[in-house]
């Protein structure tokens, strides 16, 4: 796994794959800023090549999150005021979560990309929610300074698409791309996130 977060690979481990994170020395500032979906397309790929160029005859799975509301792509916040800026116009209105993610085998000249898309709808917060939630210290390190999967599914009215994609990566499309592949198990059905 192309990726320090612990919450991909608990989500990886959870569906029993055998996961060895070796993080990304790619540079986030290199990958072209397109259109969100290749975007994160292109932050997947780039994580997975770094790693795959120092582990050839491994599997390697690379992942990005961005959090899009408008035509605006919310990071991870800096300081506090920059995640209480992030919440505030979350607040009460429906973004967008993409994650790109990405298979690469170097040797094996492999190498499939996508990104999935959710839609997510805020409740509307109030300034007390906004405050207590910072504090709590969660949004720091989550792109649009929130956690679905923690303290932070508080904040979520409804989604629509997948819920591990928010979490930090589409598992379903993951696993199913896998067990094609012939890496793990048997071939399985197709993803449905209606």
């Amino acid at each position: 796994m192309a990726s320090g977060s612990p919450r991909r690979r608990n989500l990886l481990e959870a569906a029993g794959i055998k996961v060895t994170v070796v993080p990304s020395e790619f540079e986030e500032k290199a990958a072209k800023r397109k259109d969100p979906p290749e975007y994160v397309k292109n932050l997947a790929e780039g994580k997975a090549r770094a790693v795959a160029r120092r582990h050839p005859d491994d599997w390697v799975i690379g992942a990005d999150t961005i959090v899009v509301i408008g035509e605006q792509v919310l990071g991870k916040p800096d300081s506090k005021s920059e995640a209480r800026a992030m919440l505030k116009k979350l607040s009460g209105r429906s973004h967008r979560v993409y994650t790109g993610w990405c298979v690469r085998h170097e040797n094996g000249g492999h190498n499939f990309s996508e990104a999935v898309k959710t839609d997510v709808r805020f409740k509307p917060l109030t300034a007390a929610e906004i405050e207590w939630y910072i504090h709590t210290e969660e949004p720091f390190d989550k792109a649009g300074s929130y956690a679905i999967q923690g303290l932070g599914t508080f904040l979520v009215k409804s989604i629509h698409g997948s819920y591990t994609n928010v979490v930090g990566l589409p598992v379903c499309e993951v696993i199913t791309h896998l067990l094609k592949l012939g890496i793990i198990g048997l071939e399985p059905g197709t993803c449905s996130h209606n």
